[in-house]
């Protein structure tokens, strides 16, 4: 029997080494918006990830689901054993898991589909340093859980409640990669024959993304592609301009005509360009749904806060209709969202993109991404990618910023923020020399000024970080001023620390 979890433990402590069993250590906040995250003996153990996997199991049957669930891990050096933990308590609450072993996380999606289990855990820390871990759960396909399910995991893990029941069984499949893979590619070859970089930063895509973009008919170079966990160059996040860069570098030498960028569990995909330039996955995303909303006149898309203005000012969505709903950041959220307007697709700034019927399946999968992102380069004829992108009107953005905020803090911060710019907009005031235009506060707080510059506040869901993002149609200027003028109040709170990377 599991013991009610504690928050205070210490590893290496009697306390934390008690006899017979290891106490359980979760810590409350690793229970966050869509996801879980941990850092690994520091905030949860492994009698702590067993509990986990009972509460899952629990939650499972108290909301009268069929108590199956694939499973899988990505490639650090404790994800297997952190997998092999939770699958002891799944087991222990009487659920039949599917391990499918080292993985993807749209891997895990696409295996809920094809064995047809109720429910998935993907055990990975995504972009996160080493250090951490985590789960991405689902019990509705293609969707996974959001706030609802987690704060019902939360408590039941928390509150020591879940119920052990038998009948618990393992299954190992072992071909779910080559099953996978051939799901990928089973479309007509590329004729147009394209020279890609793919960069994995050692992640687990390595393992996966350069055999599927080679079965499609690319030239494919790779770089970083060897498995390692100790991420020996950079994080693999395609936001991480040093990634960003290295890739440029390489697309370059290589004369490639695009350069793909893939996290640590190959959910999201950067870009970059021919010329060696890292073209934003919000303003690739403008360019999809130019095509998409080209096959499907008034179709609706679905973008997070951090986006691009462009969504709603290009002029070739507003010919072609494409209704455009602004949506709260999280994979989980923009799935959800996705499905419940009927949209045709959803793009995050972060690298996420969801296809849904007949494009994909509803979830968000990197590899895919950059397939259909070599069908936009292949219907363009030999038209490069940086031609295409200035195609697109010009807006000057910066990257996604995020400067350190404790966890127990960043929401609190946020709101005194919205309070912050709510006064300026009631006295008529200025920010940057402009007026307030608008105030979005779907997530966080988006601040629109009068020529439609626009900056972004909000809490990160996964770290213990804020989120900062500024773009200004009008000039690097003026995107600037914004950015310093968010930058000087946030500066006001003591709680905030260095930021992840410079404007």
């Amino acid at each position: 029997m599991t013991a009610r979890p504690q928050a205070d433990l210490k590893p290496n402590t009697r306390e934390h080494e008690s006899i017979p069993l290891v106490e359980p250590l979760v810590k409350p906040l690793g229970f966050r918006e869509y996801d879980a995250r941990w850092r690994f003996e520091r905030e949860i153990n492994l009698p702590g990830m067993r509990a986990v996997g009972l509460g899952l199991g629990t939650l499972l049957h108290e909301r009268a689901i069929r108590p199956t669930i694939a499973v899988g891990h990505d490639y650090r050096a404790y994800s297997s054993t952190v997998k092999q933990a939770l699958t002891t308590g799944l087991l222990g609450a009487g659920c039949t898991v599917y391990d499918i072993g080292l993985a993807l996380t749209p891997m895990a999606y696409f295996s809920q589909a094809a064995l047809k289990t109720t429910a998935l855990a993907m055990v990975t820390a995504s972009h996160n340093e080493n250090g951490w871990t985590g789960i991405k759960i689902g019990a509705e396909f293609p969707l996974t859980f959001g706030p609802d399910e987690m704060n019902a995991l939360k408590d039941i893990v928390l509150g020591g409640r879940w119920s052990p029941r038998s009948g618990g069984a393992l299954r190992v499949v072992t071909d779910m990669a080559r099953r996978y893979i051939g799901d990928l590619t089973e479309r007509a070859p590329l004729k147009r024959r394209l020279k890609a970089v793919i960069a994995c930063g050692n992640g687990t895509a390595g393992v996966f993304a350069p055999r599927a973009l080679d079965r499609i008919g690319c030239e494919v170079v790779t770089l970083n592609c060897t498995l390692d966990h100790s991420f020996p160059h950079h994080n693999p996040d395609p936001e991480n301009m040093n990634m960003l860069e290295d890739l440029g570098r390489a697309v370059v030498r290589a004369g490639a005509d695009i350069g793909f960028a893939f996290d640590g569990d190959g959910d999201r995909c950067g870009v970059v360009d021919e010329t060696g330039k890292a073209i934003s996955a919000d303003k690739i995303g403008v360019l999809l749904a130019r095509e998409l909303s080209a096959c499907r006149h008034g179709a609706r898309v679905v973008v997070d806060v951090k986006s691009t203005r462009l969504f709603l000012t290009d002029p070739v969505l507003r010919k072609n209709n494409a209704r455009i709903d602004y949506w709260k950041t999280g994979h989980s959220h923009i799935k959800r969202r996705c499905q419940d307007i009927d949209a045709i697709a959803g793009f995050e700034k972060s690298g996420h993109f969801v296809f849904r019927p007949p494009f994909g399946r509803g979830y968000d999968d990197a590899i895919l991404a950059a397939m259909a992102i070599c069908d936009l380069l292949e219907r363009h004829g030999d038209t490069s990618l940086s031609r295409l992108y200035r195609t697109l009107p010009a807006t000057w953005a910066s990257a996604t910023m995020s400067p350190a905020c404790p966890d127990e803090r960043k929401y609190q911060v946020v709101d005194s923020v919205l309070d912050h710019y709510r006064r300026i907009e009631a006295r008529s005031g200025a920010v940057a020399g402009q007026s307030i235009k608008e105030i979005m506060t779907i997530n966080g707080v988006r601040l629109t000024l009068s020529d439609g510059t626009w900056g972004l506040v909000r809490a990160s869901s996964n770290q213990p970080r804020l989120v900062v993002v500024c773009e200004s149609p009008r000039s690097r200027a003026a995107m600037t001023a914004l950015f310093r003028a968010i930058d000087a109040h946030l500066s006001t709170y003591r709680e905030i620390g260095e930021y992840n990377q410079k404007l």
